[in-house]
């Protein structure tokens, strides 16, 4: 009878009406709206040739059809193929080690009868409002650990959030029994045994979760490699376009103390369409890999935040 009521008073709390489910769908197809436009805008303004976005300025159908801007771009084309093989490296392996480290450090500090249980949630929810600050970061960084100019800068530092640590931790508490592991462990499992034989097949939604943060932000991330890399055989796609985008910056702020055949050159060139052009391979690729985490991420975020 109580879990009837229960039940119920649920099931109450849950429902819509028609017309407030109507008003979702509207701010929905809106928001979802205001989200496309802008992107289908960027695309255009890509494919535009300068000369029409001088005289007609931004369409969403290109006035005349150009790919002067991709080409600007890729006339570097060793560089950029250096860059997107640095990219996806950072991104896979930076990806395999976070969801590796995040998932481990949220198992340990969710099992109750760990001793330092209380000690580590702290050490682990302190830098989620306090950090040491950029100058403490890169001394560290840099001058302790010597990671400048190498690969793993760029994936180390990146590898362990405490966002993701807690997410884990609560997704383990929620959806893993514990008499589960209680069982592995009369039976002599280890608990590296019990992690990677039992735990992880588990936990595919919040796995997925961490993986799409983490991919995500390696993907985009080129503040690091403008603190931490001189060599330019060594910048990510992301810095190497910024790069790009900071060399057009430089051409037209110092236009008038060019020469004569440089200011024809720099008339011809396609800068806003250069410009577009960047963000649309910056974001492509990220896009592209989202569909395949869509079914885990929803559960992944939501399930253990109401226990019962």
């Amino acid at each position: 009878m109580a879990n009837q009521i229960k039940t119920g008073t649920i099931n109450r709390f849950m429902r819509v009406s028609k017309s407030t489910n109507i008003i979702f769908n509207i701010i929905m197809i809106i928001l979802a709206f205001m989200c496309i436009v802008p992107m289908l805008l960027v695309l255009s303004i890509s494919f535009s040739a300068e000369s029409s976005l001088n005289d007609y300025g931004y369409r969403f159908i290109p006035k005349t059809f150009s790919l002067d801007g991709y080409k600007y771009i890729f006339t570097q084309s060793p560089a950029i193929i250096r860059a997107l093989g640095i990219s996806v490296f950072v991104t896979v392996t930076g990806t395999i080690i976070g969801v590796i480290l995040n998932a481990l450090m949220g198992y340990v500090i969710s099992r109750k009868g760990y001793k330092l249980q209380k000690f580590f949630i702290w050490y682990v929810f302190i830098p989620m409002i306090f950090n040491g600050g950029l100058v403490s970061t890169y001394f560290i960084i840099g001058n302790f650990l010597h990671l400048s100019n190498t690969v793993w800068v760029l994936i180390l530092p990146l590898a362990v959030s405490p966002y993701n640590i807690i997410l884990c931790k609560t997704f383990f508490n929620a959806t893993i029994p514990g008499s589960l592991i209680e069982s592995a462990t009369i039976d002599g499992a280890s608990e590296l045994l019990i992690f990677f034989r039992i735990i992880i097949p588990l936990s595919k939604p919040v796995l997925a979760t961490i993986a799409l943060f983490l991919s995500f932000g390696y993907w985009n991330d080129w503040f690091t490699s403008l603190l931490y890399i001189n060599d330019s055989n060594l910048y990510s796609l992301q810095a190497y376009l910024n790069k790009i985008l900071g060399d057009i910056e430089f051409l037209l702020q110092n236009a008038s103390s060019l020469g004569v055949v440089r200011q024809q050159i720099l008339a011809n060139m396609p800068k806003e369409a250069a410009r577009m052009a960047i963000v649309v391979i910056a974001v492509i690729p990220i896009a592209c890999t989202y569909p395949f985490f869509q079914r885990y991420f929803v559960s992944g975020l939501t399930i253990g935040a109401i226990k019962g």
